[in-house]
């Protein structure tokens, strides 16, 4: 029963991360949106190396590039990428302050950025914005919060490495 309730509040965490991704925002914020479902990744690959990981990355990617409708296979590409180099250093991270996790956050949400708008490029011919990568430093000005409150969910729900 255990089991259920930490598969249960991982995946509604990662459900609830998707419907941000898409919610709809007044056009002048839309470039200030965090990458959620990527930090959401990013926590429980730090949080649970061993049962979250490339997989669920790759399943979370289809599903996020189904509801945005962009072309399948970009983010089902780049969130196990990433998720995957966070997985293989997750020890060495989480010895870091929550300041140095912030910043290697923010290189990878602007990595991401930067894979997705290079095959967007390659799709098609779109111009470059600088607005582009705002979404990178509300991402990293969220993370330390979103990553105490996050912590503040698993350690309230039970949620253990063993599941």
């Amino acid at each position: 029963m255990p089991s259920f309730r930490n598969y249960g509040v991982i995946y509604s965490s990662f459900f609830i991360a998707l419907i941000l991704s898409i919610m709809p925002l007044p056009l002048f914020l839309t470039v200030f949106r965090p990458e959620w479902l990527l930090m959401m990744l990013l926590y429980w690959t730090l949080a649970m190396p061993h049962k979250i990981g490339s997989f669920h990355a790759f399943i979370l990617g289809l599903i996020l590039d189904l509801l945005l409708g962009s072309t399948i296979g970009m983010h089902a590409i780049s969130l196990p990428v990433f998720s995957y180099a966070f997985a293989i250093n997750f020890q060495q991270i989480r010895c870091f302050s929550i300041a140095k996790t912030t910043i290697i956050v923010g290189f990878i949400v602007f990595l991401n950025q930067l894979f997705l708008y290079v095959i967007s490029l390659s799709q098609q011919e779109i111009v470059f914005h600088g607005y582009y990568f705002l979404g990178v430093f509300t991402s990293m000005l969220i993370w330390p919060w979103f990553f105490l409150f996050m912590r503040a969910i698993r350690l309230k729900f039970n949620v253990a490495e063993k599941l």
